[in-house]
């Protein structure tokens, strides 16, 4: 997907940066995006782009490619939510309606569901507790 969006971009004569897997200087293109006023749009695959980065000049996140793992998508996101941010961050999916995108959408959906039914917090844990279950507690 980021190649088709990188061909259009070169079509347009519109500048940015890339950073995939296969990136050898992540830093230089990092810093380039940050400190260039020409580049105002970074393409990067979720993956290389989910850890060692920091895009604090990034106002907007634009998923095009879902990841079976909602967790890699937050963790993307998050990198333009560091320490030195001064704007605040919009974040869309694109998702067209009917592709293998959108049942990945739901997939995610249901991996949420099923680790909140799992996973319990603190919070709900301590909701969930009886008057009588505290007493045995403390008895």
């Amino acid at each position: 997907m980021l190649n088709l969006v990188k061909k259009s971009f070169d079509k347009e004569n519109i500048e940015y940066e890339y950073l995939d897997g296969r990136t050898k200087d992540r830093q230089a293109k990092v810093d380039n995006f940050q400190n260039n006023e020409n580049v105002r749009v970074f393409l990067i695959s979720l993956k290389a782009g989910g850890t060692g980065i920091n895009l604090t000049a990034a106002d907007y996140v634009y998923l095009l490619d879902p990841w079976w793992n909602p967790a890699v998508e937050a963790q993307a996101i998050d990198r333009c939510y560091r320490i030195g941010q001064t704007k605040k961050v919009m974040a869309y999916k694109m998702i067209c309606k009917g592709t293998i995108e959108e049942k990945i959408m739901k997939y995610q959906e249901s991996k949420k569901q099923l680790s909140a039914d799992i996973i319990q917090t603190d919070e709900s844990f301590v909701k969930a507790l009886s008057k009588e279950s505290i007493t045995d507690l403390f008895q």
